[in-house]
Order: C-alpha cells, then structure tokens, then sequence
C-alpha cells in the first residue's frame, strides 16, 4: 500500500512539474512578446538579421527550404497559365491529334517535332478550340524539327530560354495537348543531363505527348520533348530550334 502511495505521489510531482513548465513557458513567451522583442525590433543591430526582415515586412517563414518549394510551385502554376494560349495540337487529315506544337511568332509560325507531320499528308492545327489550316514550310529530318504556318495576328507566344543558363538539376515541365479531348496536359521533373543534340530529364510520359514544348519554371520554352520507348522524356534543344526557324 505503501509502494502504490509513492507511486501516485510521483505521477502528481510529475504533472505538478509539467503544469508548472507549461505555464512558466507561456508566462516567459508573454513577457518576451511584451517587453523584449520590441525592444529587439527597435535596435538597429538586429535589423540586419533575416528574420526580423521578415518580420517587420509581414512575412512568416517556417525555413528556408519550405519556403522556395511554395514559391517554385507558384511560378510554376502560373508559367502554365501564362505558356497555355501558345501550345497548339496537330491535327492530321484522318482527325486524329498527331502531337503537340508550339506556336513561336504572333503571326502564325508554329514549331513541331518533324514526326508528328510527316511527308505527304495534310495538316490542321486546333489552338484554343479553332481549327486553323497549317502550311508545312520546311522539315529537318536530322534534328527532327518542322516548321508550320497558320493565318493568324496577334498569337500569344512565349519566350525562349538562354541556352547558356540551362543547368543540370533545373526544374522544367512540359505542356501538351491530349489526343483525346484535346485538353492540356503537364509534367515535370529535373534536366538530368545536357547534350549538344538533346537535353534528357528524369520525367516519364506516354508518347500520346510527344512534341510537346518543354519549358523551365519561369515559361522560357527549352525545347521539344521526344519519349522513347520506356517513355523517357528528352527535348530538342532551344539551340536547335533558333537555328532552324531563324530567331
């Protein structure tokens, strides 16, 4: 009986401790909050101090990591929004969606992978639920590339990348048309490494997105993307496809 009264006597020093830690806690933090860190805000040594930055300018930051992973996936989202009006589907003479495109001047040229519009057929290109009729002006069998051209003004474009800034481990993401309902559909992933003739990622895709522009976070078009036969994703590269259309 004994044994058990001491037991129960340490089990209420122990709540007693914890109860008095949390409300020493509380107290300690309310008086801080009262009488120090405005003090701490007011001295101009801790001014240079990142988190007293952010602080006085509104921000709350958990770390620093965190912190760029929310603001990438914002670039991200709004780099689709913004790259969206310029990704064309390819539409062949049996209405079927062959791959998508990239429309690259405001007047109408659009760039493909020269496998989606092969020789001998005829083309149409469905851009914001139009159809529009698309000349093949030329074809690079080599690099894989053609270049087309629609009737049109005013076309949303987007930017072209530096090919010189294109690291190893930058984030990319790809944007296509969908053969099926001719909706957008996207990927991402990472540059896993950089060739003279193709730029390969870590991203895996159903060949049902081949030619599809393949951009970094910012909506700078990179290149072309190509899957093989395990669906690996790689890309024309943006060098390739200055140099055959001309800008």
């Amino acid at each position: 009986m004994l044994n058990q009264d001491l037991k129960m006597n340490k089990i209420k020093l122990v709540i007693l401790v914890a109860c008095f830690s949390i409300v020493a806690g509380a107290i300690g933090g309310l008086l801080f909050q009262l009488f120090v860190f405005p003090n701490i805000l007011q001295n101009s040594y801790f001014a240079q101090f990142q988190f007293i930055k952010n602080f006085k300018e509104g921000k709350i930051v958990i770390n620093t990591r965190e912190q760029i992973f929310v603001q990438e996936n914002a670039a991200l989202q709004g780099s689709i929004e913004a790259v969206e009006k310029s990704i064309v589907g390819i539409q062949t003479s049996a209405e079927a969606i062959s791959g998508s495109g990239l429309i690259i001047t405001s007047d109408g040229l659009i760039i493909a992978l020269a496998e989606v519009v092969p020789a001998g057929g005829s083309y149409s290109v469905m851009l914001d639920g139009t159809k529009f009729k698309a000349q093949i002006l030329k074809r690079d069998l080599k690099n894989n590339l053609a270049l087309l051209k629609i009737d049109g003004s005013n076309l949303k474009t987007c930017k072209f990348s530096d090919p010189s800034q294109i690291k190893l481990g930058e984030r990319v993401f790809l944007l296509g048309v969908l053969p099926s309902d001719l909706s957008f559909a996207t990927n991402e992933g990472i540059v896993r490494s950089i060739l003279e003739s193709s730029i390969k990622t870590n991203i895996s895709e159903s060949s049902s997105l081949r030619s599809s522009p393949l951009f970094d976070i910012y909506g700078s078009l990179v290149g072309l993307t190509t899957m093989d036969s395990a669906g690996r994703v790689s890309a024309v590269p943006i060098q390739k496809i200055k140099e055959f259309s001309g800008l």
